[in-house]
């Protein structure tokens, strides 16, 4: 007789009823309820959205709001705080700093007299764009080269897999700031130049090894399974086995992947913007405002407080939301699946 019956009554009816609700739901259907339970991964989630719609609206801003483009400098000008009317670049240099009005410089100037609030949701939108991007490109060939060099193995995986660990032996901000001055020296045909889509290209490159060794790893267990076989005895052709009966059962990982790949694809452009290597003026990104609020340091030190926290914000957002995905899709979660 066991000691804790009540315990074990209200365990055995948990089970039931979760498993219950567990009837005819698919994987993805369970990982939906599970991932909204994480309050926490959910909220981040919002808050990364957020983020999203103000840098898209940043043209919206720009001309119906603040009525001042990203690039216009106004180092002369002045600008009605309140009943005074301050320079918004002082005759020592210094720019003004948020005056909190939703109009023109809510967020301050910098020292050319530009506003930061217009820049950031700019700066946003490319260094946003510049992620997605690269996320893309990593995800893509990652995906790849595993299922080639799992599926194949032999000389196939050799070459991939040496290929990779080549890539590996480097930082990714180092190989990138490498990349990135070969790019703008050199060119590669049409990436000529340190572009919005030459820094994608760069920060995609140096991450598929990240990316391809797991997917590798789990094609190679894969491949061995009996459905494998099931499909090799029917007389699929080996792409036909590859994208039909391996790459579904890899969409898990490749899920949890993205949003990992996107916050450090984000950082990494901002990194080598900062040494000179991403985005060049005048576009942009949070990594050139971070970039040239250091010399404006400390006198208005909301140059790179601004940037920095914003940066900081969506990276955090997209790292907590991914380990909530992470969690919601691992099948042996132990999360209560009640009813909606």
């Amino acid at each position: 007789m066991s000691v804790f019956p009540r315990a074990e009554g209200a365990l055995n009816a948990e089970a039931a009823e979760a498993a219950e609700v567990a009837v005819g739901a698919g994987p993805y259907k369970l990982a939906w309820r599970r991932l909204r339970r994480n309050r926490v991964a959910m909220a981040f989630g919002v808050l990364f959205l957020l983020i999203v719609v103000l840098c898209l609206l940043a043209p919206v801003y720009a001309s119906s709001i603040a009525h001042i483009g990203p690039d216009i400098g106004n180092i002369t000008g002045t600008v009605k705080v309140g009943r005074k009317t301050e320079d918004i670049v002082s005759l020592t240099g210094i720019p003004i700093g948020p005056t909190w009005h939703l109009g023109a410089y809510f967020l301050g100037a910098d020292g050319n007299g530009r506003d930061v609030a217009v820049r950031l949701l700019y700066g946003g939108r490319n260094s946003l764009e510049i992620g997605a991007v690269a996320t893309l490109i990593t995800m893509v060939l990652a995906t790849i080269c595993g299922l080639l060099a799992g599926y194949f193995r032999g000389l196939t995986d050799g070459i991939i897999s040496r290929t990779l660990d080549v890539i590996w032996a480097y930082p990714a901000v180092l190989l990138g700031i490498v990349l990135g001055t070969v790019l703008e020296v050199r060119g590669l045909g049409p990436f000529h130049g340190t572009t919005l889509l030459s820094t994608a290209l760069v920060i995609g490159f140096v991450y598929i090894p990240y990316v391809a060794k797991p997917i590798r790893a789990q094609v190679l267990a894969m491949r061995e399974r009996e459905f494998v076989d099931a499909a090799r005895q029917q007389g699929l052709s080996h792409v036909r086995i590859m994208t039909s009966e391996i790459l579904p059962n890899l969409a898990s990982t490749i899920i949890v992947f993205i949003p990992l790949i996107l916050a450090n694809a984000v950082l990494t452009e901002a990194g080598l913007t900062y040494l000179g290597a991403g985005v060049q003026p005048p576009n942009p990104s949070w990594g050139t405002m971070i970039s040239d609020g250091i010399n404006s340091i400390p006198a208005a030190f909301h140059n790179v407080l601004i940037p920095g926290t914003m940066l900081v914000l969506a990276v955090l957002s997209v790292n907590v939301f991914g380990d909530g995905l992470r969690d919601a899709l691992d099948p042996r979660a132990r999360i209560r699946l009640g009813k909606e």
